[in-house]
C-alpha cells in the first residue's frame, strides 16, 4: 500500500481499458444543454451514470433542482471520513455544447467514443466529462488501494456550464455551509501545451455584449436608394474600429488593467503558450504591443467580435439593410470592473459621433475574472506533488485564459482554488471533431491518483497549507 502502488493501479486502469469504458458511456448521453429539448438527458446523466460511480466509491449523493428554473440539476456527492481532516470541494460539469452533428468529419460523430491513435473523439472528452472522470477515477484507485481516501470529498457536478452556469452563484449561496471546504480541486481548461502538465489558479472574466444600429424598417433598393440612406453594416463596422485596432490592440484604454503586477510577469515567465504543429500558430503582431504572448493570454483584457450580421449573408440582395448587429466579447482579468465596462463604452460612442449604436448584453449571465497568488502555500503543494509523480515541473498560471464560474469558489465560498486541466487547446471544445488526447487523460489520472494520496499524508487540517 504505498503512493507508486496507487498510481500503478491507476495507469493499469487506463491501460487495461476501465477508464475508457466509463468515458463512452458518459459520452453518448446527449446533455446538450444549449437545446431545450435535452433537458432530460440532465437527470439521466446524473441519476443513472454518476450517482452510481460515487455510490461504488461510498459516496452519498443528491440531485438538487438549479435555483434557475428551466436549467439542470446539480448532482453534491458527498464523503466525509473525519472531523480533523482536510475537505476538499471538487467541481466538474456534465453538460455539454451543441453537438453539431452534420459537421463533423466522415467517421466520427459526437455520440460515439473513437479512439484514432492518441486521440478519443466525442462531444464532452474534453470539456468537461473527460476531465470530472479522470478526477473520479482517482479517487477510486486512491480507495482500492488504501482503503479509505484519508480525506473529506464534496464533489459538486452541474448541468449548465455550457449556458454560462446560471443559478451556480445562488446555488452555492444558498449552500454555503455545506459546501465548506479547505480548498477546491478540479479540473477544466486546456493545458499550456500537451506535453507539459498545467496547474492554473483562476480564470479571465467573459462578458458579451450586442452592438446594434437600426436605422430604418427592412431593407431599400441600392439602386434606387444608394448613396442617400446611410448603411447601418458600414456605421458599425466604423464604431467597432474605433474600439480595437486591425491589429488587435484596444483603443478604449479604459478597458484595460492599469498594470501587470511584477508577481504575474514574474509567473509567465516561465509560460509562453507553443502551440503543437496542428493547432492554430501565434500571430506575434496581434494584440497589445511590447506583452509577451504569455501576457497577451492570462494577464491583459481583450476585445473579440464573434459575430457581424447585416442584410442576408447568406443569400445577399441588392438593398441597403436597415440593420447590423454584431456579438463581441470581452475577456478580462482580475482587478477589472466588469461593470464599468457597458457606461466606459458608452461614453466613447458618443464622444466619436456613434450616438446610432446601441449597447445591451448579449446573455443575462457573466463570468467575473479571479486569480489566486502563485505564492500561496496551496500553489506549492499541488506543484511539488504533480513534480513528484511525472518528474516535470507544472506550468503555473495565475488564471487561464479562457472562463469559468471559478468566482462561485473563490469570493462566494472563499476558497483557494487549483485547476489542473486534463486537455490541450488543440482540443476542438466547443467545435465539431472534439477530442481528449488518451496520453494526457492517462498522465492525469497518474497525477490526480498522486496528488490524492499525498493531501492524505499530510494528516490533520493543522499540518496541511490553509
Amino acid at each position: 500500500m504505498t503512493r507508486e502502488s496507487a498510481i500503478s493501479r491507476a495507469t493499469r486502469h487506463f491501460d487495461e481499458g476501465q477508464f475508457i469504458e466509463d468515458l463512452a458511456r458518459r459520452v453518448a448521453i446527449r446533455t446538450e444543454s444549449q437545446i431545450p429539448e435535452s433537458r432530460p438527458f440532465m437527470d439521466v446523466y446524473l441519476k443513472d451514470e454518476i450517482t452510481p460511480a460515487f455510490d461504488r466509491m461510498g459516496f452519498k449523493s443528491e440531485i438538487l433542482a438549479n435555483p434557475v428554473e428551466g436549467v439542470g440539476p446539480i448532482l453534491l456527492a458527498e464523503r466525509i471520513e473525519g472531523p480533523n481532516l482536510p475537505t476538499v470541494l471538487m467541481y466538474g460539469h456534465g453538460d455539454v455544447v451543441r453537438g453539431l452533428e452534420d459537421q463533423w468529419r466522415a467517421g466520427i460523430e459526437p455520440w460515439m467514443l473513437k479512439q484514432e491513435g492518441d486521440r478519443y473523439f466525442g462531444r464532452g472528452t474534453a470539456d468537461n466529462k473527460g476531465q470530472h472522470s479522470v478526477n473520479m477515477a482517482a479517487m477510486q484507485m486512491v480507495i482500492a488501494e488504501r482503503g479509505k481516501l484519508g480525506f473529506n470529498v464534496k464533489f459538486m457536478l452541474e448541468t449548465g456550464e455550457e449556458l454560462g452556469s446560471p443559478g451556480l452563484q445562488q446555488f452555492c449561496e444558498q449552500h454555503k455551509a455545506r459546501l465548506k471546504a479547505d480548498v477546491l480541486i478540479a479540473s477544466d481548461g486546456p493545458r499550456l501545451s500537451a506535453k507539459r502538465p498545467t496547474l492554473y489558479l483562476g480564470s479571465r472574466g467573459n462578458m458579451n455584449l450586442n452592438f446594434t444600429v437600426e436605422l430604418r424598417e427592412g431593407a431599400h433598393h441600392s439602386g434606387n436608394w444608394g448613396g442617400l440612406l446611410a448603411n447601418p453594416g458600414i456605421v458599425l463596422a466604423h464604431a467597432l474600429a474605433s474600439i480595437v485596432t486591425r491589429e488587435g490592440k484596444v483603443l478604449v484604454r479604459d478597458l484595460l488593467p492599469a498594470s501587470i503586477p511584477d508577481s504575474i510577469r514574474k509567473a509567465l515567465l516561465d509560460c509562453q503558450p507553443t502551440p503543437e504543429p496542428d493547432e492554430p500558430q501565434i500571430d506575434p503582431w496581434w494584440g497589445e504591443p511590447e506583452l509577451s504572448a504569455a501576457e497577451k493570454l492570462y494577464a491583459w483584457n481583450t476585445f473579440e467580435i464573434l459575430a457581424f450580421r447585416t442584410g442576408n449573408p447568406d443569400n445577399p440582395v441588392n438593398a441597403i439593410p436597415g440593420k447590423a448587429v454584431a456579438t463581441c466579447q470581452i475577456r478580462f482579468v482580475a482587478g477589472c470592473d466588469a461593470n464599468t465596462f457597458i457606461p466606459i463604452l458608452r461614453k466613447h460612442l458618443d464622444a466619436n459621433g456613434y450616438e446610432s449604436v446601441k449597447i445591451s448584453m448579449a446573455r443575462k449571465s457573466f463570468m467575473q475574472a479571479t486569480r489566486l497568488d502563485p505564492a500561496n502555500a496551496w500553489v506549492r503543494w499541488a506543484a511539488e506533488s504533480i513534480h513528484r509523480t511525472t518528474g516535470a515541473a507544472p506550468a503555473i498560471l495565475p488564471n487561464i485564459g479562457g472562463s469559468l464560474p471559478n468566482d462561485c469558489f473563490a469570493e462566494t465560498l472563499g476558497l483557494p482554488t487549483l485547476w489542473v486541466p486534463h486537455s490541450y487547446a488543440g482540443c476542438s471544445q466547443h467545435a465539431p471533431n472534439e477530442h481528449a488526447l488518451g496520453s494526457i487523460m492517462r498522465e492525469g489520472l497518474q497525477m490526480m491518483t498522486g496528488l490524492f494520496w499525498d493531501l492524505a499524508e499530510e494528516g490533520t487540517l493543522d499540518r496541511i497549507p490553509h
